[in-house]
């Protein structure tokens, strides 16, 4: 340790200044001193610097959370297993969410992917509303109703601390019951269809990881028990996407069996126009 201290000091004591700053506004002075300058660590600023790695982790992969569900959606224009209540609902809780960490001054590691994701989830949320035939209008509405309570929640003169920590609180029973629909969704048709098993696994150890650095660094019980009960709903999902793997959804069979007459009608036909003539019994002459 000591030979290490020695040959890595004087790299740590001569930081630019940007990056020495970025390094504090993480860590704090103390821990800065203790695990940079010194090379000195001890457990609970090991501790802290694992939970700042992980938080600053889950931000930097959060923007390619959804867009493999993105892909898969425009690539086979069919939102088939796909639940448009579970992301309305996630949305909302993430938006609720977003407000209530920013306006307690809670560590931006601690939430902030929760910004990129309710954006992803927006986008998915459009585009099942338009394979499912109903966009114009009631996209319109659902985006001039997210508009309209992202400001709400971001005017403390509109809703107060009071409110806001009671609107925290339905986030968690928000975000317990998005998850409901897409495993109800899934049990009903048999089969993922859609979903996205990059997604839903990211999801898993993501909320995993955000219960360490909710204990680690916010000790809030409301966030707290919001991301334990989200890891919970979406270690049911990782399994039913393991148990139903590449089966077929109902919907995908009532579609294919719809076509399959079609085809036979079409071979028979094809059958019998190339179907070669006989010898004729008729007399000539």
């Amino acid at each position: 340790m000591e030979l290490l201290r020695s040959t890595l000091t004087p790299i740590t004591h001569s930081l630019p200044p940007p990056i020495r700053r970025i390094l504090i506004s993480l860590l704090g002075p103390s821990c800065y001193t203790t695990l940079i300058h010194d090379i000195a660590p001890t457990s609970p600023c090991v501790s802290l610097l694992v939970s700042k790695a992980l938080g600053v982790g889950i931000i930097a992969a959060s923007p390619l959370v959804k867009l493999d569900q993105i892909r898969i959606l425009i690539k086979s224009q069919s939102a088939a297993g796909v639940s448009l209540l579970a992301y309305v609902l996630e949305t909302v809780a993430y938006g609720i969410g977003l407000a209530y960490n920013a306006r307690r001054g809670n560590p931006v590691s601690t939430y902030g992917e929760t910004a990129l994701i309710a954006a992803q989830n927006v986008v998915i949320a459009v585009l099942v509303l338009r394979y499912q035939g109903r966009g114009g209008a009631v996209t319109g509405a659902f985006l001039a109703g997210l508009v309209a309570a992202a400001w709400a929640m971001a005017d403390e003169r509109v809703v107060g601390e009071g409110a806001l920590t009671g609107l925290q609180l339905s986030a968690n029973v928000l975000g317990v019951l998005s998850k409901a629909p897409q495993i109800w969704t899934v049990w009903r048709e048999g089969g993922t269809g859609q979903l996205s098993a990059f997604a839903v696994f990211m999801y898993l150890a993501g909320s995993l990881a955000r219960i360490f650095t909710t204990m680690r660094e916010v000790g809030d019980k409301l966030i707290l028990y919001g991301f334990v009960a989200g890891f919970l709903l979406n270690a049911v999902l990782a399994v039913q996407m393991i148990y139903y793997w590449k089966s077929p959804t109902k919907t995908t069979k009532t579609a294919e069996k719809g076509k399959q007459p079609e085809r036979i009608a079409m071979g028979s036909s094809t059958a019998t126009a190339n179907k070669p003539k006989g010898p004729t019994t008729r007399r000539r002459g």
